[in-house]
């Protein structure tokens, strides 16, 4: 198949890779970016009006998620502070334990970090899942009474499959063994309460609707952080180079936007990709919906197609309008199929995972699933499957 085809009421339905701007957002930050352009630690006027900005950004975005201002540093990404976030976490238990325990469907990027600390000396254990793809609290303790542990890793929500960790049952158990927890929270922060029982968080504020760009490193007061890069001589230290006071603002806003919104929202959406789950069961042959039905964030659905290109199928939906990610099929970067769905025990090709916005109406998903059982079957049957 080639050349354009008629496009109907398609939509950008990859959220859970950038939510569009907040529109409070956008307001923010156009405002401020002609009073936020001066490096706030300097001492004249403008540096202080800078200031002035991103102190409010750090109270702001402290109340939305319920912690302490003074615990909350704007980075360069959402990657940037889990890399900060865990790894400074690890260099503060230097001494107790170099030993990491992480969920099996973590992030790449804490996948990364504890790579980069085992080449200086750490060492990584992965706890299994079960087919929901949430963490076995059980092989958790059998883990952490085997021997002493630096840090416990476990997002708050799986950026894949959607399903909702239980971080307050692993955070007790950790605490039972003096083990303090880091909580990779960019795929739920703003859509879901940050849950309790971390000592270090991060998330990412483009997840949520606001600036690409900016991070959130969150650090409890007390936590045995130690910075695990060479510092910077900021106000704050834990933040490194020049914050982009504007986007810190806006990505404030947008946060504050979404958490006054999220029941509203988070109830219509729950219910689309209930709609969703049920007709793609119904509707196209050998698919595996994944993740669990009901402890999930309300956004975000994953299915995974037998005999099927995740890539082509990702294209032909794009060619009709509709915005959908592969997030764990084969990619021309890495060549591997998805460590998450791997772990559960799913099917790792043919995946595709659809995410919404705040804004995608019921019409919009309906043309995905109208669109999709011939999409599937036209991409098997070019790959020789009838």
């Amino acid at each position: 198949m080639t050349g354009p085809i008629a496009v109907g009421p398609g939509a950008y339905l990859d959220s859970a890779s950038s939510e569009p701007l907040h529109p409070a957002a956008r307001d923010v930050l156009l405002a401020a970016v002609d009073q936020g352009y001066a490096d706030p630690r300097r001492l004249h006027r403008d540096a202080r009006s800078a200031r002035l900005l991103l102190d409010n950004a750090r109270e702001a975005t402290a109340e939305s998620l319920g912690t302490r201002p003074d615990e909350v540093t704007f980075t360069a990404s959402g990657t940037h502070a889990t890399h900060s976030g865990l790894l400074g976490l690890l260099e503060g238990r230097r001494r107790v334990s170099r030993r990491l325990l992480y969920s099996a469907v973590e992030h790449s990027a804490v996948l990364h970090a504890a790579a980069w600390d085992g080449d200086r000396g750490g060492s990584a254990e992965a706890v299994p899942v079960t087919p929901t793809a949430r963490v076995d609290l059980d092989a958790l303790e059998r883990l952490l009474a085997a021997g002493s542990t630096a840090a416990v890793a476990l997002q708050s929500a799986n950026h894949e499959v959607a399903t909702l960790q239980p971080v307050a049952e692993a955070a007790e158990l950790a605490a039972a063994h003096d083990t303090p927890l880091f909580v990779d929270a960019c795929a739920s922060a703003g859509r879901v309460p940050l849950p309790a029982g971390w000592s270090v968080a991060a998330a990412s504020a483009h997840k949520w609707g606001g600036p690409a760009g900016v991070g959130l490193l969150l650090v409890r007061k007390g936590a045995r952080w130690r910075p695990p890069f060479p510092v910077d001589d900021r106000a704050d230290p834990r933040a490194t180079g020049f914050e982009n006071v504007p986007a810190a603002l806006a990505a404030a806003a947008a946060l504050q936007a979404v958490v006054a919104e999220r029941q509203e929202v988070g109830r219509r959406q729950h219910a689309l990709v209930d709609h969703v789950r049920a007709r793609v069961a119904a509707e196209v042959p050998d698919v595996d919906v994944v993740g669990d039905p009901v402890d999930r964030l309300p956004h975000l659905v994953t299915f995974s197609f037998l005999y099927v290109d995740g890539e082509a199928l990702v294209t032909e939906l794009d060619r009709r309008g509709h915005a959908v990610a592969s997030g764990s099929a084969c990619t021309a970067s890495t060549l591997a199929p998805s460590h998450v769905l791997e772990a559960m025990g799913a099917l790792t090709h043919g995946n595709v995972r659809v995410s919404l916005g705040r804004d995608t109406t019921a019409a919009q998903v309906d043309a995905l699933l109208d669109d999709l059982p011939g999409v599937v079957a036209d991409v098997r049957s070019r790959a020789g499957i009838r």
